[in-house]
């Protein structure tokens, strides 16, 4: 059996990685350590939970014991696709980096740039950084990347998407081509791998894993569920509460505002719950986070900025509360439960217009997932003249075109629970639409205020310009699906209940 000793790591890491208890390599630690520390080109592909992470780090460390760093000219760059990822990287080079005397610089956004300065000043052995973050520091003179040895460009598929390609190319042309490059995914589709060749040396390829198959560990169970989201809800609530092994879970959505109204909700019915997504500032979601691990919460609602290599070892379930776009998202997912060889469950909720992304995942992870209790043919029919909620968001639309008289008519099939959640969906969209037009119209307040005066006397069109941009930011801030109709913008008006007595 191969233990870390065979590997050829020095006796610093050796050491920290005995204290942290560990003794026998993954497969993908064995089969990457090795050739890294022989200076190789390295494409590693592995599955989730499998330790890619120190398949870099320890080899790193190893290779940084000779020579030291100087101001502001990096040793080794680290680039991933998150903040948090970035972060979780960073905690692995101190856990065993211990024994090292190594100055480790963590660039993210959402920390002011003196503090980053300072530490860039000292001089950084590791680099690790957001590309964004690193050529916002480039771009102000305070890099210089001309001394990096090695570059480590980690969750590879998502780096190398289309939209990181202009990034990543930059920062290829800053560093020496003479590199050490290691890419480590757990997917690497055709398409993109034709993109990392431009970027590899005649590279070692370890794969220890299919590409893009999932864990064994992981007991996967699709759930058929309507397509409105209070019923969504209604059903998500019922399989947690079944689920008696429950310790943790992590439920992913889509978009950022569905992330919201679901943490919303769940925090009404009495669960222990957080949320985490693109748009909260940085210090929310580091304390969400060490929250979520700290087990000072159950459930995290979450977009997929928490897909991606997060290190919770002890993950006990994952909910999709929408199933992913991107089948390769589904891996990802997934794979944030049944780590380092524990057991796992993942549950997905399928409605009837989410079939062609379920056909996708199903023939990228070459298996046929299980439904659980029943298909979606198991599902009632529609009631007569109801919608598709992806048609018609605005459901009291929908209830004002009907007669009177057959609005006025009790539904035989909606019991009480499903009435109240109903209840609950619509106050839940008239809450967010008063906030979100009491903010605009404060922000238009307050960037309109000193010249109310002009205005009046003559129209600026700038002032125009500038309110018809912020608008379209604000209403296209969650990168969801084309709405038809008004979609989710319902005019506020159209939200106030009418008076009778009026």
């Amino acid at each position: 059996m191969t233990t870390f000793a065979d590997l050829g790591l020095s006796q610093k890491v050796l050491s920290a990685v005995t204290d942290a208890g560990y003794t026998v390599p993954t497969p993908i630690q064995a089969g990457a350590i090795p050739p890294a520390l022989m200076r190789r080109d390295i494409c590693g592909i592995a599955q989730t939970g499998t330790g890619k992470t120190a398949s870099f780090v320890l080899p790193m460390l190893t290779l940084l014991e000779k020579g030291r760093a100087r101001a502001r000219m990096p040793r080794t760059l680290i680039l991933e696709p998150t903040r948090e990822l970035a972060a979780q990287v960073a905690e692995n080079f101190e856990k065993y980096g211990k024994n090292h005397k190594l100055n480790i610089a963590l660039l993210i956004g959402g920390v002011s740039f003196e503090e980053q300065d300072r530490k860039l000043e000292r001089g950084a052995d590791v680099l690790i950084c957001t590309p964004g973050r690193l050529l916002d520091h480039c771009e102000r003179g305070k890099l210089l990347m001309t001394g990096v040895e090695i570059l480590v460009i980690d969750e590879a598929d998502r780096m190398l998407d289309m939209g990181f390609i202009p990034d990543i190319e930059r920062i290829a042309k800053l560093i020496p081509f003479t590199r050490q490059t290691l890419f480590f995914s757990a997917t690497m589709p055709p398409e993109i791998q034709k993109l990392a060749d431009r970027f590899l040396q005649n590279p070692e390829r370890i794969e220890v894993a299919k590409p893009s198959s999932t864990a064994l560990t992981v007991t996967q169970r699709l759930i058929a569920s309507p397509t409105k989201d209070y019923e969504k809800r209604a059903i998500l609530r019922e399989i947690i509460r079944e689920q008696t092994d429950l310790k943790n879970a992590i439920i992913f959505c889509n978009r950022k505002k569905d992330v919201a109204d679901l943490f919303r909700s769940l925090e009404r019915h009495g669960f222990s719950v957080g949320a985490l997504h693109g748009d909260m500032d940085q210090r929310s979601r580091t304390n969400m986070l060490a929250g979520f691990k700290d087990n000072q919460i159950t459930l995290l609602v979450a977009s997929d900025v928490a897909a991606r290599g997060l290190d919770i070892p002890d993950v006990s379930h994952v909910f999709n509360f929408d199933v992913p776009i991107h089948a390769e998202d589904y891996v990802h997912r997934i794979g944030r439960t049944g780590r380092a060889g524990r057991s796992g469950a993942a549950f997905t909720l399928v409605t009837k217009s989410d079939t062609k992304y379920l056909d996708a995942i199903e023939k990228m992870i070459s298996k046929k997932i299980e439904w659980h209790n029943g298909d979606l043919s198991s599902l009632p029919a529609p009631a007569e003249g109801e919608k598709d909620e992806r048609r018609g968001r605005g459901k009291g639309r929908d209830r004002d075109r009907r007669p009177a008289a057959k609005a006025a008519e009790p539904s035989h099939k909606a019991d009480t629970a499903n009435v109240q959640d109903s209840v609950e969906s619509a106050e839940e969209v008239v809450a967010t639409k008063v906030d979100s037009v009491k903010q605009e119209r404060k922000a238009d307040n307050r960037s309109n205020q000193g010249n109310r005066d002009k205005r009046h006397q003559s129209p600026n069109p700038a002032n125009d310009d500038h309110r018809e941009r912020r608008r379209n930011h604000y209403r296209d801030q969650d990168d969801g699906p084309t709405p038809i109709g008004f979609g989710d913008d319902i005019p506020a008006f159209m939200l106030i209940v009418a008076n009778a007595k009026a």
